[in-house]
């Protein structure tokens, strides 16, 4: 059997890695478990009847795009968080969960070539797994721009060399950031859309994170576009219900542009899509038009970081994040810090290097990190916290 060559060379993914780390040993105690973002908080109570009440709808196909009531929700739901006016009907489509979009991003949009040469698509390092597979898939080189604390935790795109911004066709930026929680200015996206229009490439905007802040919303990608009058075509947006409603198993989310690019996302999707089932859309339909239990997941967030800081706020070189739902912890060593933790206390971390590439020269921006997910119940989140301190910090 011949397998493509593309895919034979991919590092062991983050999950499995971790098995093999952590399985071999016996945990310390009763298991905390802080590696997944999975979002523990409970979604509305009402989504289950919506579900019920339009159960009839498993008997049909669901439109590829989104119901006209889905995408109206999504429309409104832009125009009150960022001000930007969408059309439903050509610049939303509704994705079946946003790694679905993040990575079909590439196949409808990325040319073969560009002047002449293989096709770069930019990313963060650390970054979401789906980044590197998608510029793969594309046949386009994935280059890795580390994000660390010298670059205020999100990449420098502007340090790319010129060569590789002339071939680059495409940009992922995940703000806020996963893992460090990181958020991108007005002028951060100011500079990033300035160096999109030079070079001519694609912003991806990862924005699953940017209703889960401590102070004031972050502003996103498409909101900035449009207050500079930019062409909204060069800017997608990604957006979830993942982890603002704490609903991952609905695999409900969104992409969202001008009309010239998300007719070219649409016709893929014609043929290679995924559409969420319709019940499944009716639900969704509701909760983009409900802001109460956002609100209210927020505040138990804000109050799971304040008790990280009074935690770590004497260790050196904790970040207190101003945004998501991790901790990026500063360690000597991620395994060795992950293992021990583990052995020790019975509290499972994710190792920042699994989160992130070596690039020629320059150290893993990861290693030596340890990332730590707030999405446990309150005084489960404060148990592992203390446990991790007591563990790895002397202070």
């Amino acid at each position: 059997m011949n397998f493509p060559e593309r895919f034979s060379n991919l590092p062991a993914h983050a999950w499995p890695r971790l098995r093999a780390l952590l399985d071999v040993h016996e945990g310390g105690g009763p298991l905390i478990q802080m590696t997944i973002g999975e979002p523990k908080h409970a979604f509305p109570a009402w989504v289950t009847d919506v579900i019920t009440q339009n159960a009839v709808g498993f008997n049909s196909y669901p439109p590829n795009d989104g119901s006209p009531e889905l995408r109206s929700a999504i429309a409104a739901w832009i125009m009150r968080r960022y001000a930007v006016p969408v059309d439903p009907d050509t610049q939303v489509m509704a994705l079946n969960g946003t790694r679905e979009g993040l990575y079909n991003a590439v196949i409808a949009l990325c040319p073969e070539t560009k002047n002449g040469k293989k096709p770069a698509i930019l990313m963060p390092n650390p970054f979401y797994q789906v980044y590197m597979i998608g510029a793969i898939s594309g046949a386009c080189d994935p280059v890795m721009v580390n994000a660390t604390e010298a670059t205020g935790h999100l990449p420098d795109f502007y340090a790319v060399d010129a060569e590789t911004l002339d071939r680059t066709v495409a940009v992922y930026i995940c703000s806020p950031a996963n893992p460090q929680g990181a958020v991108a200015s007005r002028d951060y996206w100011e500079a990033l859309i300035h160096l999109a229009e030079k070079h001519d490439f694609f912003i991806f905007a990862d924005e699953c994170y940017s209703e889960v802040y401590r102070e004031a919303a972050p502003v996103g990608a498409l909101q900035i576009a449009h207050e500079m009058g930019s062409d909204l075509n060069r800017v997608v947006i990604f957006h979830s219900l993942s982890k603002r409603s704490n609903l991952p198993g609905l695999r409900s989310g969104f992409c969202a542009s001008g009309e010239e690019t998300m007719r070219e996302i649409k016709q893929l999707r014609n043929y290679a899509g995924a559409p969420l089932p319709l019940p499944l859309q009716h639900a969704a339909a509701a909760v983009w038009s409900d802001e109460a239990h956002v609100i209210e997941s927020r505040a138990m967030y804000a109050e799971k970081f304040e008790i990280a800081d009074r935690i770590f706020g004497n260790v050196a070189g904790y970040v207190s994040p101003e945004a998501g739902f991790f901790l990026w912890l500063p360690v000597e060593d991620d395994e060795e810090a992950a293992v021990k933790l583990w052995r020790e206390t019975g509290v499972k971390v994710l190792p920042g290097g699994y989160l992130a590439q070596d690039v020629p020269g320059v150290e893993n921006p990861g290693k030596k990190y340890i990332r730590a997910a707030l999405v446990a119940p309150k005084e489960e989140t404060e148990r592992g916290l203390m446990a991790i301190r007591d563990c790895l910090y002397a202070v």
